[in-house]
């Protein structure tokens, strides 16, 4: 090996050799240079000692193709999840078996389901085919599929509620123990539903039983929409099965709950403004609904229902005058439109009389602070309007109800509370109210709201109309 030295070592040996010789002075001191020059050849010989020999075509420094490695760690092939097939077959016979094991006892049912190891994620629906039928269905049908059966399922037991109820309660501890079982309840639920027209008569009865215990007892997984929505189908409406269906819902869910109680879950399914898309095209009429739950002895559902399309035809009239008096339509056209309402609504005077004081008020531009401006613009708009009031207001009765109507307007609108007497003078002049309901209404009307302060406010027109009287 080439010593790095060796034209140092040169240098040096000239000028030990030619101490009189000019030269420039010595590169290191003598001593650390025979140093240095014993350790680098110690070291040369270590290094060839411990080292075997190498190849040719080695060199010092590695190769372009060598890789560093981590040392002491194990590279794992990573393993692909292996999908165990489905076997829906399978899972319906061990739950049909513990169904036979344990001769149809729920109780015992639920506590072997309870510690056994079948995989319910995976097959929820299946689990719910057994429940309701005795075993696995076909696909799109419910129609028995090949396996095992039992004959304690819903649909094999008799049509009543002390029967069903029993499986609620089941299906209930079993949804608290596994709750992701909801969906798989629901799902099959919504199946039967939209397939009505596959099972018998006596069966569809068994589901209704089985939906109302349901609410009534507020299984969870069973939400409103997921009964009524999917049963809104034409051809199960059009064959009168969903009204059947429905039908025996209510009556069953009404022996437990309010009516209250029915028409919460009947908003929650989206569905109570829509009673009659559950009859048959050719039925779909408020008298046919009627007839139809009076018959089956629904007649709380009746009334409400008929108050329901009172106050829709209400707010139907009310909307279309007050559209006619704001846009100041001819009074001949506003008389004919509450003519007409009235006849279609079947109204009864009362509310008509009501009615129009509603809208007459409703339609007048009220001022922010003004008193004086409120005060005429009601009175304009009372003489304005007074032939409509006049044409409704054929008795007595009619006009004490309109009096009651303005007390209660005048109690409850502060910007009116001063106006009692001068509106009551005003539809006095204009031939609405007779002398004798005025004098009826001071000495003996029933409505407490405000009287005294109006009885007081109004002595003075009373007084001079006493008076009046006397002199004729």
């Amino acid at each position: 090996m080439r010593n790095p030295f060796n034209h140092k070592s040169r240098v040096l040996r000239c000028n030990l050799a030619c101490p009189n010789h000019h030269t420039s002075p010595p590169l290191y001191p003598l001593p650390l240079v025979s140093l240095f020059l014993s350790l680098i050849k110690k070291s040369s010989r270590t290094s060839e000692s411990a080292s075997p020999p190498s190849d040719p075509s080695s060199s010092w420094f590695m190769s372009s193709k060598e890789r560093p490695t981590l040392g002491g760690t194990r590279i794992k092939t990573r393993k692909r999840n292996i999908a165990a097939p489905l076997d829906p077959a399978a899972f319906a016979d061990a739950v049909v078996q513990i169904y036979l094991d344990n001769a149809g006892d729920l109780e015992l049912i639920a506590k072997c389901i309870e510690s056994s190891d079948l995989n319910f994620s995976r097959y929820g629906d299946t689990f719910f085919e057994v429940v309701f039928t005795g075993g696995r269905t076909q696909p799109g049908t419910t129609k028995p599929d090949e396996g095992e059966r039992h004959p304690y399922s819903v649909l094999e037991s008799e049509a009543t509620r002390e029967v069903i109820l029993p499986s609620v309660i089941y299906i209930q501890k079993i949804l608290r123990r596994r709750p992701f079982l909801i969906k798989n309840l629901e799902n099959v639920m919504r199946r039967f539903l939209q397939s009505l027209e596959l099972f018998e008569e006596n069966e569809r009865k068994k589901l209704a039983i089985f939906t109302a215990l349901a609410f009534s007892q507020k299984l969870s997984g069973l939400p409103p929409e997921t009964v009524f929505q999917p049963m809104l189908k034409d051809n199960l409406v059009g064959k009168g099965l969903v009204l059947s269906f429905i039908t025996d819902f209510f009556k069953e869910y009404l022996i437990d709950n309010s009516l209250d109680d029915l028409i919460s879950i009947l908003k929650r399914g989206k569905v109570e403004d829509n009673l009659l898309e559950f009859f048959p095209s050719t039925k779909r009429s408020d008298e046919s609904f009627s007839e139809h739950f009076t018959k089956e002895g629904l007649v709380a559902l009746v009334e409400y229902n008929e108050k329901k399309i009172f106050e829709v035809k209400l707010k139907e009239m009310k909307s279309a005058l007050t559209t006619q008096i704001t846009e100041e339509t001819d009074m001949s056209e506003v008389i004919e439109t509450v003519k007409q309402r009235v006849k279609d609504a079947k109204l009864p005077d009362v509310e008509v009389v009501r009615i129009l004081w509603d809208v007459i008020m409703d339609a007048v531009q009220w001022s922010g602070k003004n008193q004086q401006q409120n005060a005429n613009a009601a009175l304009r708009q009372v003489k304005t309007w007074a032939e409509l009031l006049n044409t409704f207001c054929t008795n007595g009765k009619l006009e004490l109800e309109l009096i009651y109507k303005v007390q209660m307007q005048c109690y409850e609108d502060a910007k009116l509370m001063k106006l009692f007497p001068e509106i009551v003078r005003s539809l006095y002049d204009q031939d609405v109210l007779a002398e004798d309901t005025i004098l009826h209404w001071f000495r003996r009307g029933t409505n407490p709201k405000g009287r005294q302060t109006f009885v007081k406010a109004l002595e003075p027109f009373v007084n001079w109309l006493e008076e009046a009287e006397e002199e004729e």
